[in-house]
């Protein structure tokens, strides 16, 4: 999954999904891709909550989501939330480096 974020001065956390048919495929793939990153974007509420600001989140489908449960989705979408949150901090504290994957 790729993930895009932008601050937002909506007040709530946004999401916006993209599933392209050149890279999942047909309709019922694309469409199960999206439920899928939605729902983890849902079970992810505790964990966004969390963050100090608001984002828009655009996340991009790809095909190896149609092999898997909602389990590696949920995870994997956590882990960019909790990168997020370590971003927050340290630019809070000023430091400019951060380690990106």
């Amino acid at each position: 999954m790729t993930v895009f974020i932008a601050p937002s001065d909506a007040g709530v956390q946004r999401l916006g999904i993209t599933a392209s048919k050149k890279a999942v495929g047909n309709a019922v793939a694309r469409n199960r891709a999206k439920r899928l990153l939605r729902e983890a974007f849902r079970l992810s509420r505790a964990e966004l909550d969390e963050l100090d600001r608001k984002f828009d989140w655009v996340l991009n489908a790809r095909r190896n989501l149609l092999t898997v449960k909602l389990e590696k989705p949920l995870k994997e979408f956590r882990e960019i939330v909790g990168r997020v949150k370590i971003f927050e901090s340290k630019s809070k504290t000023g430091e400019e480096n951060v380690e990106s994957r």
